[in-house]
């Protein structure tokens, strides 16, 4: 009896095997669209552009229509709860971020959703890092003069972001905690205007994304300072890491990644998580994220997982000792 008991369960273990294969080869069907959500604007912002290459890709590659549906507002909130209330099987995705995924559930209440309960991580994409820039008048030429001067002047220098909470913002508290400085968070609707109001000189500093400050760098607008990770970035080569300059633990930045509902068949959900690693690594790939100033990340499923844990703790940590809070 106990070897056609163990036949039996072996048989069911590998008919399952067979089922998942199958289910796997079978997704995504003929005529039958994948649905990424977005949620964020559509339009050509950083995030938005990184979806619709990562969703021209898979498409290509598993001879499918993978389409993008944007589903904007309360910081990514929406969107990630119309995604995690999705059926799991394989045909509506989340493509979201560091902030609505390890932030906002730091940050706010109550969500409507749980970035580790009601989702499966497929993989991350990309990283897109926050960089320290100044006033172009302010008279510090290094990152070590900076941290110096703002010591010398607590609550005299004031620091730009896009609102409370926001990447820029803790960015500016991390960097505040690591270094014993003090500074004034001056929150703003738009990342232009503060920008605009940096070179002006109104405020001194920001802690922007590579890809909104790129360009006034390179025309000379405002200095940059040093680039919080731990390798430049090739849409700025000439800007130091704030690894290189003896600070290993200031890395701030937007990673962008894939998840699915959960409960969707980890057969399709280990065929997207290889074929997004394999779309990655395209040269061509590689080469239209570096220019949007992203630096390409690949991985497990269980490296997303990690990942996120590991993020969330972080600004959980940042987020209650600064005694930030959305309602």
């Amino acid at each position: 009896m106990r070897t056609t008991f163990k036949h039996i369960a072996l048989a069911g273990i590998a008919s399952m095997a067979l089922m998942a294969n199958a289910q796997a080869q079978d997704w995504p069907a003929a005529g039958k669209a994948v649905q990424i959500v977005v949620p964020a604007p559509g339009g050509g912002g950083t995030g938005d552009t990184i979806a619709r290459i990562v969703a021209e890709e898979l498409s290509k590659s598993l001879k499918g229509n993978f389409i993008i549906d944007n589903k904007p507002g309360a910081n990514g909130n929406i969107g990630a709860a119309s995604a995690a209330s999705a059926a799991p099987d394989g045909y509506r995705l989340l493509f979201s971020w560091a902030g609505t995924l390890a932030v906002n559930p730091n940050l706010y209440k109550k969500l409507s959703f749980d970035p580790i309960k009601d989702f499966e991580p497929i993989g991350l994409i990309a990283d897109v890092p926050n960089i320290l820039v100044v006033n172009d008048k302010l008279p510090t030429k290094s990152l070590n003069e900076f941290i110096q001067y703002a010591k010398a002047s607590p609550g005299k220098i004031n620091f730009g972001s896009t609102g409370t909470g926001s990447s820029m913002h803790l960015a500016g508290e991390l960097f505040m905690r690591e270094t014993g400085t003090s500074m004034i968070h001056v929150p703003y609707n738009a990342p232009g205007q503060a920008t605009t109001n940096m070179i002006a000189g109104d405020i001194q500093a920001m802690f922007q994304l590579v890809p909104g400050i790129a360009g006034q760098v390179k025309a000379g607008r405002v200095r940059a300072l040093a680039l919080m990770a731990d390798q430049r970035s090739p849409a700025l080569p000439d800007v130091p890491s704030m690894k290189e300059l003896g600070h290993p633990d200031l890395m701030s930045s937007t990673w962008f990644a894939l998840l699915a509902p959960k409960g969707t068949p980890t057969a399709v959900l280990d065929k997207l998580n290889k074929t997004l690693n394999e779309v990655l690594t395209k040269p061509e790939v590689h080469q239209r994220l570096a220019d949007l100033g992203a630096s390409t990340l690949t991985g497990s499923r269980d490296d997303l997982r990690k990942h996120l844990a590991a993020e969330t703790a972080k600004w959980g940590k940042i987020i209650r000792e600064a005694k930030i809070e959305q309602q």
